[in-house]
């Protein structure tokens, strides 16, 4: 695959002056008010996971979300550890859920306490699937996630999704055995978008990590790759052409370059210069906004899996870094 993007050093400058609403703040501040958690301890459910695993202990963990559907999660730490730890809270890519508990191995592994969380309406395109359903009612819309209630900001999808997640960094925090002041939102591609939304409606995150991050800069990368799920949108502007202002206008709310403009936490990201599907410029957008101390892992010659493995690594030692904290 080529290079389809700004050369590095004009990437590393890139600071788009992209739509924002004028009312983004009260919006999102009345959405949350609107679906706030009544009695935030008591609406957790924890159940033993099934699982193989002897050195770390699981639990499947359930918490109301947007309009107080039930949200799915699973809550990992090393076994036998009683003290209180940081506490990792992951969002999932595109399609996917929180999986089986032998998946999402590394942060117990490393020491931590992990909540992955289900997005809702996905969970059944790869790995160990998901179970949060998604219930609302929109209009008619293209196949996938990307356009379902795309006409009004009240009703895009979206909306209800980085609820749930800033639900899920407040229920975190109410977990048993974990330190409510380190906690730390993830993911990769739309789990770091997600991330990056989540830390700022939050806005008491520790730090945040943001791999190859989806959803930033929207009418940039909508032009800029053909490849899914962006291309969802095109699919169906291609269809509805009466409705490009409103989708756009709809999107301004969900950019997470306005989100990452809110953020004062210090944060990691990653991108990939050859990446097809969520551009590096995008990435950089979000990243060059952000108002905390932030680092850009770059991988030169990888696209969507960006660092993989090598970026773990670096997660790792950087959360240690930052929270001072060694297993």
């Amino acid at each position: 695959m080529p290079f389809l993007d700004y050369p590095l050093v004009e990437l590393q400058a890139y600071r788009p002056d992209v739509r924002e609403p004028a009312d983004f703040d009260e919006f999102w501040a009345a959405t949350l008010a609107e679906h706030s958690v009544k009695d935030p301890s008591s609406a957790i459910s924890m159940t033993p996971s099934r699982s193989t695993l002897h050195v770390i202990d699981a639990w499947d963990v359930t918490f109301p979300g947007f309009g107080s559907q039930v949200i799915h999660a699973r809550y990992t730490r090393p076994a036998g550890v009683t003290e209180q730890l940081p506490i990792i809270v992951e969002f999932v890519g595109y399609g996917g859920g929180r999986g089986l508990v032998e998946e999402h191995l590394t942060w117990a592994a490393s020491g931590l306490a992990h909540l992955i969380v289900d997005t809702r309406g996905q969970g059944t395109r790869w790995s160990g699937g998901g179970d949060t359903g998604d219930t609302a009612d929109t209009d008619a819309s293209g196949g996938g996630f990307m356009t379902r209630g795309i006409r009004s900001p009240h009703t895009y999808y979206y909306r209800r999704v980085f609820t749930d997640a800033a639900h899920a960094l407040q229920i975190a925090r109410l977990l048993p055995g974990v330190d409510p002041t380190r906690v730390i939102p993830t993911g990769g591609s739309q789990g770091g978008a997600i991330a990056l939304a989540a830390s700022a409606l939050d806005g008491n995150a520790a730090g945040f990590m943001a791999n190859v991050p989806f959803l930033c800069n929207f009418e940039r990368a909508i032009g800029l790759t053909a490849a899914y799920p962006y291309q969802e949108i095109v699919d169906y502007l291609s269809v509805k052409r009466d409705d490009i202002g409103l989708v756009f206008n709809t999107l301004s709310y969900f950019d997470c370059v306005n989100f990452a403009k809110r953020i004062v936490a210090p944060g990691l990201f990653s991108v990939g210069l050859m990446d097809e599907t969520t551009p590096p410029s995008t990435g950089f957008a979000a990243r060059n906004w952000c108002r905390g101390e932030t680092a850009m892992e770059v991988y030169p010659f990888n696209g969507h899996e960006g660092g993989g493995p090598y970026q773990v690594r670096k997660q790792i030692k950087w959360v240690r870094d930052l929270l001072g904290y060694s297993a």
